[in-house]
């Protein structure tokens, strides 16, 4: 026997667990009925034993799979030391972590925040100040570009510009500002600026849309537009960068450089939340004290191990495994066209797969897979987003592809 919920009860199952998240925890997400307990490297365990292959990385914050060793250290290390002061003083990790970070990606100048929405946020906040005081737009008049189908976060100014009526249903009023134009159609963003326009706010692949990659030639179309009429270029990569895609940054992909980025997700190693703001000095260097900031923002803990994750990146071995297991990934995908899939999309360990009309729904694909020992998760109705962990093996791979197989097929 053992202690329960407050009673003597036998030993807890998963759907004793699932009781008591119905009772007491907000329905804003609908899991499948796995209730999990360990995990390591690319394998999850739950409460009853079974074993996993985590093939969504927790939409990209598992990078280095689940308790990486050195991300692991780097946290116990730090929780023995300190690990809040508050940006009221300094502490001994910001600096090293904001140079590190910024030597990583190639800019000037970090913001360290907590959650991938709140460096949106707060990179909206810049690009709106930057445009007044640099710029010259009048104050409370800027205009920032967005693409249909985008997913940039959950605050109320974020699902004012999203075109998913769920995210946005009954959530107004809605904060103005912002324009819409189709993704991937330079020609409808181009003209879309006028003389208010600050910044264009861009996935260089959409996430929650279904892992889509844009059209050749988009982003140095997009870039030069943004600098024939001075505007700043925003790259949001809180899911697509940090070698999720065979590179540091995914954007690098277009040979295109952002004049600002928003890092999350893998930022924080799978331990806490970590985000950053990154970019050119004198776009970040607008903010003045006390016009911006963050009790949790940059703490000595989240800067400790977002040091340890940018030492892990700059070997390199990340972004290699991702873009030869990501080949291996999306030749396999590419091979069930016609045989349950009917598109494929992404880059590096990340893929949008299509289920063909005829085989099942997403969420009863996602269901079918946890039965076969893989977690995976649709988004809409027939796309599912492949995403393991990057340390994940080619075997381990393999068989996740193979349970996919089986279940997608008419």
């Amino acid at each position: 026997m053992t202690t329960f919920a407050g009673r003597e009860t036998a030993a807890p199952t998963a759907a004793s667990f699932i009781e008591l998240d119905e009772r007491w925890s907000t329905h804003n997400y609908h899991p499948l009925p796995v209730v999990l307990a360990e995990g390591s490297g690319a394998s999850v365990t739950d409460v009853e034993g079974r074993s996993y292959l985590d093939f969504l990385s927790g939409y990209s914050a598992l990078n280095f799979g689940h308790r990486h060793p050195d991300l692991i250290a780097a946290a116990v290390a730090q929780l023995g030391r300190v690990t809040l002061t508050s940006r009221a003083f300094h502490h001994d990790q910001l600096g090293l972590f904001c140079r590190e970070l910024a030597a990583l990606t190639g800019t000037e100048l970090v913001l360290p925040m907590n959650s991938g929405a709140e460096a949106v946020e707060s990179a909206v906040k810049l690009a709106r100040k930057w445009a007044h005081r640099v710029k010259g737009v009048p104050d409370g008049t800027a205009e920032i570009i967005v693409a249909g189908s985008n997913f940039h976060g959950r605050t109320t100014t974020i699902v004012s510009f999203s075109t998913d009526e769920t995210a946005r249903a009954d959530f107004g009023p809605f904060t103005p500002g912002f324009v819409t134009v189709k993704y991937g159609d330079a020609a409808a963003l181009r003209d879309a600026i006028n003389p208010r326009t600050a910044a264009v706010l861009l996935e260089p692949v959409q996430g929650e849309a279904g892992v889509i990659v844009p059209p050749e030639g988009y982003f140095a179309d997009v870039r030069q537009a943004c600098d024939s009429h001075g505007v700043l270029l925003i790259a949001d990569e809180i899911q697509s960068g940090l070698a999720r895609t065979g590179t540091v940054l995914a954007l690098d992909h277009e040979g295109v450089r952002a004049d600002v980025y928003t890092l999350g997700k893998a930022l924080g190693g799978g331990i806490l939340p970590v985000s950053a703001v990154v970019g050119r000095r004198d776009v970040l260097g607008v903010l003045k004290p006390g016009e911006h900031g963050s009790t949790f923002g940059g703490n000595p803990l989240a800067c400790a191990v977002g040091r340890a994750v940018v030492k892990l990146l700059k070997t390199g071995e990340f972004q290699q495994r991702s873009a030869e297991l990501g080949a291996h990934l999306h030749t396999r995908l590419t091979a069930l066209i016609g045989h349950g899939l009917s598109e494929v999309r992404g880059r590096g360990l990340w893929a949008g797969i299509d289920i063909a009309p005829g085989g099942p729904e997403g969420r009863a694909a996602s269901e079918a897979l946890a039965a076969r020992g893989v977690l995976c998760k649709e988004t809409h109705e027939r796309t599912l987003r492949v995403a393991p962990p990057l340390v994940i093996t080619r075997e381990e791979l393999d068989r996740g592809i193979d349970a996919i197989a089986e279940v997608i097929r008419p």
